[in-house]
């Protein structure tokens, strides 16, 4: 198992986070909650009860993983925002791929997701990627990509972080990314508003922890002074959008610093800390066309509230 660090440097950071807070409402961008801390507490929002998706999807990919590897064929699996990489087990089982290629923003997330999937998997060659895959131009050099088929990975809803734009924008970069190659795609469907909105408020307030940890990660690595107890969290189902706004609210009036610059926040104003948009499958293949791709073939659960997309090149 090798690990390539491309991680984003703190100048980036610093950019991004000015350009942010000058958006109404204000909003940073998602992977800045999935410091080391925020990706473990990620991993217990997807064993809250509240919180199915994660468990759907695993029992999809078992179910289906003979039929998902013959559509797929050989190759290198290339997942993008790989967490915890506990999703991609039932398709190296059943495809035996040349290499497993793992992308995440945390580095350490990384290298201990990948030297728990390895024992699991020892015929399979595993590289780790710690990037931003939004902005990823290319694939770092590697002897396990050489001259290798590309089978892109990207469960867990991820694609619903962006915006529409955002979203095309991210299906033609994968395009170019996987040059060619197939992209294996899960999307969750929209669902009853106090549904939702209890899968990204858990009563155990393991999501408002989430969210919360992004103010911390500002102050640690941008020398700001957010004091999280001053701000509220929710999570709002927006059907106009079809998409679920996470946000840490301002209880009163206050000035914040980042990086020596000061902010005004009202009370009541937002900090968006990400979105999850839902997308129905007819939404998902018109996604798809406009980036380029076609939906090839479609798997869901008994109550088709998710979906697994294989899309392939339109050209």
């Amino acid at each position: 198992m090798n690990l390539i660090d491309l991680h984003p440097a703190a100048a980036d950071m610093h950019q991004l986070v000015r350009e942010g807070m000058a958006r109404q409402p204000r909003q940073l961008p998602a992977w800045f909650l999935y410091d080391a801390e925020g990706s473990r507490l990620f991993d217990q929002i997807c064993e809250q009860p509240e919180y199915t998706l994660t468990r759907t999807e695993i029992a999809l990919l078992n179910a289906s993983a003979a039929e998902i590897a013959t559509r797929l064929g050989s190759g290198v699996i290339v997942e993008f925002g790989a967490g915890s990489a506990r999703k991609v087990g039932p398709l190296l089982a059943a495809l035996q791929p040349a290499a497993y290629v793992a992308l995440d923003i945390s580095a350490s997330h990384l290298r201990d997701a990948l030297a728990a999937l390895q024992p699991a998997h020892p015929r399979v060659p595993m590289l780790g990627i710690c990037c931003d895959h939004s902005q990823l131009d290319a694939l770092p050099p590697h002897p396990l990509l050489e001259g290798q088929r590309r089978l892109g990975f990207f469960p867990g809803s991820s694609l619903g972080n962006f915006n529409r734009q955002e979203a095309v924008q991210l299906l033609q970069r994968f395009r170019h990314l996987l040059a060619g190659g197939p992209l294996l795609l899960g999307l969750d469907h929209p669902k009853p508003a106090q549904r939702l909105e209890a899968a990204y408020d858990d009563a155990a307030g393991i999501s408002a922890a989430f969210a919360r940890n992004l103010l911390q990660r500002l102050n640690q690595d941008l020398q700001a002074d957010f004091n999280p107890e001053r701000f509220r969290y929710r999570a709002r189902w927006q059907a106009d959008h079809s998409r679920v706004e996470m946000a840490l609210i301002s209880c009163c009036d206050q000035q914040v610093s980042i990086d020596g610059q000061r902010w005004d926040f009202a009370a009541g104003e937002p900090l968006v800390t990400e979105y999850s948009v839902k997308y129905s499958p007819a939404m998902a293949a018109a996604l798809a066309q406009e980036a380029g791709w076609r939906c090839a073939a479609r798997w869901h659960d008994a109550a088709d509230s998710l979906s697994l997309h294989l899309l392939e090149a339109a050209d």
